[in-house]
């Protein structure tokens, strides 16, 4: 019965995840995915990066790493540049409007979450949020 219960709680929990992000996407209606957010987030609290350290830390292929870039970059909401010693080395960092995106993604984030939550009472938020400090333990 236990494992049942296990089963049903992350089924459930995927589920909301996933409509969390469907949701997400069409709000958020600048021809990005979760998963360039996930890259211009990295560059804004790293700073200047390399492809290769971004993808370890993302948990991304190197290559999934170039094809996201790419698109940043033609949007201008990244740059790359290249390092004088070694021209094999690139970098990436995040612009200004990059910047304005992310705060606009996370905004869009935070205002499903936040209708989501409501449907809950307080009491039903109390014991999420002790559940969640537990598991984060």
């Amino acid at each position: 019965m236990q494992e049942e219960t296990i089963f049903e709680i992350i089924h459930n929990m995927d589920k909301v995840t996933n409509n969390l992000i469907i949701r997400w996407n069409k709000s958020f209606n600048k021809e990005l995915g979760v998963s360039h957010i996930l890259v211009l987030g990295h560059l804004k609290l790293n700073g200047k990066s390399r492809p290769s350290d971004m993808a370890k830390v993302l948990g991304l292929t190197p290559p999934t790493i170039t094809h996201l870039t790419e698109k940043l970059v033609k949007k201008q909401l990244i740059t790359r540049s290249i390092e004088e010693s070694d021209r094999r080395i690139i970098y990436l960092e995040i612009t200004n409007a990059g910047e304005m995106i992310l705060k606009e993604a996370n905004e869009t984030g935070q205002i499903l979450r936040k209708r989501i939550f409501e449907k809950l009472t307080d009491e039903e938020r109390q014991q999420m949020l002790h559940i969640y400090r537990k598991l984060n333990k």
